[in-house]
């Protein structure tokens, strides 16, 4: 999913609604991410373009709440209740993700299956 910084995207994109769990004083969301505008795109291995900065998910814990509500390793983050994250450092991105007031964190993901079972499907469309 190739895109200019700054302009308009286009995606498929699902919603992701996940409930933090109460560890003591932490609330945890059960993922890591990886990427940003700060980092080299070129060490992303979620990425077919190599000059995408976007944030990415790079780990899932096995029955944690992210995993629960479905989010994926590979999966981009396009919004974290309703911020646009598809312009933001790694550290941005953290700190959205992390609000301490926040129970619930509201994602829009987008993964290669998603764009992958769109373009299949319009594959049987006559083009005009």
């Amino acid at each position: 999913m190739a895109f200019v910084p700054g302009q308009p995207v286009t995606a498929v994109v699902q919603r992701v609604e996940i409930q933090k769990l109460c560890q003591g004083d932490h609330l945890i969301l059960g993922f890591s991410i990886g990427g940003g505008m700060d980092q080299d795109p070129v060490q992303n291995p979620y990425s077919e373009d190599k000059t995408d900065k976007g944030i990415y998910v790079t780990r899932v814990t096995p029955n944690g709440p992210a995993e629960k509500a479905g989010l994926m390793m590979g999966d981009k983050i396009m919004q974290v209740n309703g911020w646009d994250m598809t312009m933001v450092t790694h550290d941005q991105a953290r700190k959205r993700l992390t609000k301490k007031k926040e129970d619930v964190v509201r994602l829009l993901v987008t993964r290669k299956s998603l764009e992958d079972a769109v373009k299949h499907s319009m594959s049987g469309y006559p083009k005009h």
